[in-house]
């Protein structure tokens, strides 16, 4: 019976040592023009070499322009569709919402992929905390 609880012991803490290990990544974007694409890429690029890893990707200030209904980066490539398919490999994009007040702009006018946090700073202050690593592109 000692034996199957030391065996059963160290399974638990081998499957949390598993689950640390897993790669939990905050991209933070201020400037759509300068960081959209490059950090799209990036965020890519990243799932593509480690699919297990956690994405999370905090726009506040200008970052929050290439989550608009219809935003387009310089080069004429549509965000919305970059967006989409990372979402779908699980990556969480997060909105700041006193952005929002201080732009005087709707959650309406975001493509609904995207979530809404009350600070973009603080939000990406907490995933540090939460041992997130932190990537500006």
């Amino acid at each position: 019976m000692m034996f199957k609880r030391l065996l059963a012991s160290f399974l638990l803490l081998f499957a949390a040592g598993a689950a640390l290990a897993q790669d939990r990544v905050v991209y933070h974007f201020d400037n759509a023009a300068a960081q959209g694409l490059k950090g799209l890429r990036n965020m890519r690029n990243h799932l593509d070499t480690d699919p297990a890893a956690k994405l999370t990707a905090v726009a506040h200030a200008e970052g929050i322009d290439m989550l608009m209904e219809g935003a387009k980066a310089a080069n004429g490539t549509e965000y919305a569709a970059l967006v989409s398919a990372l979402k779908a490999r699980g990556v969480v994009f997060e909105i700041c919402e006193i952005t929002l007040k201080n732009r005087n702009l709707k959650k309406e006018q975001f493509i609904q992929e995207a979530e809404f946090t009350p600070s973009g700073v603080v939000r990406i202050a907490k995933l540090q905390v939460q041992g997130f690593a932190y990537i500006k592109p």
